[in-house]
């Protein structure tokens, strides 16, 4: 009872604090089909309190193409069930739990955000209005075959406290004016991007301090380097520095609960659910549907229509989609899914705006080309007790036959990666004689990748991703053909990606992370003539591409502007820019009196905590349950214990791990190839040595002894000459490098972790644990506070391991302005990003060669923004007089071997031409080697 109270008052206190909102939310998704599993997975990786998963159905064969939860074996069996146990596993922070019972008034107080899927209108009618009534957050989700939508209702008085995530605009200041108003110029590197009317706060002014004390201003724009503010003729006069930044506004919206009469004006859509809902109680309804039943619909529609005075109504579109409507496709359950996942974030947390209050969407152009015969007949779309059925009945079986035999190469097997290979998997990608998925990917799997990459599970860490991704996919499918690469896709490793490998190949698929990665495969499918699936994702932003062979324009070459993803490689042992060593940074606070913090606090808290860290693998349960008996047996008792622990945290981190990196990979290291492994972005290294003399050094201990001693509630000190006479009696460990790092790979070294784990168990209860209402305090980073240490920590860290590897230093401004930007990968975004891109994916399997049936798309599901249109056309170039169609030819896309072959040739039997001209009829002519076509011909005319 102490424990609930103290909770609630927990609760109460972190109101406005949206991640940890988010993490004391009880949602509840209902309907475990193909879409209710892609919600909840998105869901509990995004780490809400508790996930309820309902559902009163048995699993069929249809959920199989887009269940990836279910097995054959589990037919007949409870759906939400069968998924309960996977998604619990999913992130052991979150508790899932799974009900069969019909939903009731009691059972819905429980929640504060509630998604139903595969529910009946009824259903959906007195469960939206009860939720509206009570201040639940209420959320619809629906697809049926190629088509899908939403609605949301989050009350009549939802605050939205970040309406776009974006980071605050901020802005260096180089003088302000004595008048009134008071005139602000900005430095002339960069426009500040302030409008007018927008609220800023100034921080760091030297001179006319008053403004650093002052509330929000609002301001008035002049010029892209200057703007306007309040009376500051009284004020002191400006010496120098000083950050502008802006104060983001809150805003209240207003839902309506949803009528059907009011449902029926907004969206054709729904129309066709009416008419979906009532005819599954008449026999007329069969798995696919007839001929006649899309004439009821279209006939039904045009009445509804014409009474709701629609200015347009398409009959064709009515008709299509009542033909797909029995359809269940991985790809639309994956973007819609993935959308509605982030409405429940939104709806959690208030951060974002929701959508207000329909969605709706449809990719029929996916549907066979009008022109190769039109739409399938019923019985090409009957079902035939397959795994498939659910696509089938979109697409037919001669479609599934095909895409069976299809034969793709997939760059990437991180977070977008797994969702595309979970698509495969579903849909049967390469899963019949013939056909093949080959995966590569040189990273291993980190215990950070786990909330977004969601095939792998605490147990892979270590291992290659590629390996662990394929072998979870060949669980959801076992008869997917599939092959694991840990190999870079890069000029190195042409000689195993040959002309004979692409050949072999129907399509490419790009899940990378750097805009040059893309570039160079973008390259090497021009070359090859291979069309090209890309995608990518920063934070809630994405884009999908899709490449068509002499059809639509490649990616082309990489552009100076946007920003990059960091390799995670890069971060943790090459860092060669300031931004590697701010992002690094930014990990070390979190791990450091984020994560730990929360740890401890679910053990002390949770009587659940233990069985569900030890469920996610006994690897990963060491690693958390020996720092949360670290973090209570050596808890500080006072402030001289947390600068004692800074300073062996300074010496572990700038001497030891790089004295141990080092030792790996010494300054004369080679690699196998005979090149020096420390060169081009690799900076080699070098550890530092503790000078209680130098600024940065101190500024460490000083900000990480204060922030170490606030997660444990100590109050902590900046007086250096305090913290100084403190460290002259600490007494740093003495460091010798290790040989080797050791991962369990073998059962007797799994045997080992299990020991371990009884013997952790043991010290655990045997501990001393603090009083009862004893909790850590974990931190949420916090860039705009100057007094909260948070910004000392990041810029001492940062400049401290750029010194280590000889990067020039930055200044708190600009760290501020770098470390603002830093935006992580989320699930929900890279599951609709997936979703996309297999649709595109159904167009190319089945041919399609007009231009207007493909889509490129951008999407920012922050501000509800989706724009999804139809790709540049490829222009058309001449060569010898002769205009001929083709892609956008980058002229890095071309071998220059071949080229200048061409030109020495043709140089050589006297023919007029330029090495341009060359190129392009070699890419024209799609030929990988000259001579064989020379030789060919014989000499003749070319």
């Amino acid at each position: 009872e102490k424990l609930s109270i103290k909770l609630e008052k927990k609760k109460y206190v972190l109101g406005h604090d949206a991640m940890r909102t988010m993490g004391k939310a009880n949602v509840l998704i209902s309907g475990m089909k193909g879409l209710g599993v892609e919600v909840a997975k998105n869901v509990v990786l995004a780490g809400v309190g508790s996930v309820t998963i309902q559902d009163q159905g048995s699993a069929e064969w249809t959920d199989l193409s887009s269940q990836f939860y279910l097995r054959e074996s589990d037919l007949g069996e409870n759906r939400a069930l069968c998924s309960e146990k996977a998604l619990a596993r999913l992130n052991s922070h979150v508790r899932v739990s799974a009900c069969t019972e019909a939903l009731n008034q009691d059972f819905l107080r429980n929640f504060q955000v509630v998604v139903l899927t595969d529910s009946s209108l009824e259903e959906q009618r007195w469960v939206g209005a009860f939720c509206h009534t009570n201040n639940i957050r209420f959320i619809v989700a629906d697809t049926k075959g190629l088509c899908g939508q939403l609605f949301c209702d989050f009350g009549e008085a939802f605050e939205v406290r970040d309406s776009d995530g974006e980071s605050p605009h901020s802005a260096m200041i180089t003088h302000i004016s004595k008048e009134n108003p008071g005139i602000v110029s900005c430095t002339d590197e960069q426009a500040h991007e302030f409008t007018d009317g927008m609220q800023v706060t100034f921080s760091g002014v030297q001179g006319m301090t008053e403004l650093n004390s002052c509330g929000p201003i609002e301001i008035k724009r002049i010029g892209s380097y200057s703007f306007s503010i309040c009376d500051t003729s009284n004020f002191s006069e400006y010496e120098k520095a000083g950050v502008v930044t802006e104060v983001k506004q809150s805003k209240t919206l207003s839902f309506v609960s949803t009528t059907w009469s009011q449902r029926r004006l907004m969206s054709l859509y729904s129309i066709f659910n009416d008419w979906f809902q009532i005819s599954q109680t008449q026999p007329l309804i069969s798995m696919s549907f007839h001929k006649t039943d899309a004439e009821l619909l279209v006939a039904m529609a045009k009445q509804l229509s014409t009474a709701a005075n629609f200015d347009k109504f398409d009959e064709d579109v009515v008709h299509k989609l009542s033909l797909v409507a029995a359809g269940d496709l991985a790809p639309v359950n994956a973007f819609i899914g993935g959308l509605a996942a982030q409405e429940v974030m939104k709806a959690c947390t208030g951060k974002f705006t929701p959508l207000k209050q329909w969605f709706y969407f449809d990719s029929l152009e996916c549907l066979p080309d009008q022109e190769d015969g039109g739409l399938l007949t019923e019985e090409a779309c009957a079902p035939r007790s397959s795994r498939y059925d659910g696509q089938v009945a979109v697409f037919g079986a001669d479609f599934q036959e095909k895409i069976k035999k299809q034969r793709y190469f997939l760059v990437g097997a991180g977070a977008i990666g797994c969702e595309l290979l979970k698509n495969f998997a579903l849909i049967g990608l390469g899963a019949g004689e013939g056909g093949h998925i080959t995966v590569t990917d040189m990273d291993s799997i980190e215990r950070s990748n786990l909330n977004r990459q969601f095939l792998f599970r605490s147990e892979d860490i270590g291992r290659q991703k590629s390996e662990a991704a394929a072998e979870a996919v060949k669980k959801m499918n076992p008869s997917v053909n599939i092959t694991a690469h840990q190999n870079r896709v890069c000029p190195e490793s042409e000689g195993i990606y040959t002309h004979q490998f692409y050949s072999g190949l129907d399509g490419v698929a790009a899940a990378l992370d750097n805009v040059d990665a893309r570039v160079y495969l973008d390259g090497r499918c021009v070359q090859y003539q291979r069309p090209m699936l890309e995608g990518g994702t920063l934070g809630s932003k994405g884009h999908t591409l899709v490449v068509v062979p002499h059809l639509t324009e490649s990616y082309g070459p990489a552009s100076s502007s946007g920003q990059k993803a960091i390799p995670l490689c890069t971060l943790k042992h090459f860092p060669h820019r300031i931004e590697h060593t701010l992002q690094w940074a930014r990990d070390q606070f979190e791990g450091l009196f984020k994560h730990s913090a929360e740890n401890v606090n679910q053990y002390l808290s949770d009587p659940e905590f233990w069985a569900r860290t030890v469920a996610r693998g006994e690897v990963e349960a060491v690693e958390v349950l020996e720092g949360v008996y670290a973090n209570l047996s050596d808890r500080p008792q006072d402030w001289t214990e947390c600068v004692t622990w800074a300073r062996i945290q300074w010496e572990s981190l700038y001497n030891n791990d790089i004295a141990q990196l080092l030792h790996c990979f010494p300054p004369n290291h080679v690699t196998s190839s005979g090149l020096p492994f420390w060169m081009g972005a690799k900076r080699c290294p070098h550890p530092l040595t503790f000078d209680p003399a130098n600024t940065t050094h101190m500024d460490f201990v000083v900000a990480a002894a204060n922030l170490y001693g606030q997660i444990y509630g100590i109050e902590g000190s900046r007086d250096h000459e305090g913290i100084q006479k403190i460290l002259s009696g600490v007494r740093v460990p003495e460091f010798t490098p290790k040989s080797s790092v050791k991962i369990a790979v073998t059962d007797e070294e799994l045997a080992e972790n299990k020991a371990k784990l009884e013997e952790l168990e043991l010290k655990l209860l045997s501990l001393q644990l603090p009083s009862q209402n004893f909790r850590m305090v974990p931190l949420e980073f916090e860039k705009d506070d100057d007094s909260n240490f948070h910004m000392d920590y990041i810029v001492a860290t940062s400049n401290l391991r750029a010194e280590n590897y000889d990067i020039p230093a930055a200044d708190r401004h600009k760290s501020k302005l770098i470390a603002g930007r830093i935006i992580p990968a989320i699930a929900t975004t890279t599951a609709a990003v997936a979703g996309l891109m297999c649709l595109e994916l159904y167009k190319l399997v089945q041919g399609h060669r007009r231009i207007s049936s493909f889509r490129v798309a951008y999407v920012n599901m922050a501000v509800q923004y989706y724009v999804l249109s139809q790709p540049g056309r490829a222009p058309t170039f001449t060569v010898s007089k002769t205009s001929s169609p083709g892609w956008d030819v980058q002229f890095s896309h071309v071998g220059t071997g071949l080229a200048q072959s061409c030109f020495k040739l043709l140089k050589g039997l006297r023919v007029r031409t330029t090495t341009r001209e060359c190129r392009l009829w070699c890419y024209s002519q799609g030929r990988t080697s000259l001579v064989q076509y020379y030789k060919k011909k014989k000499k003749s005319k070319i």
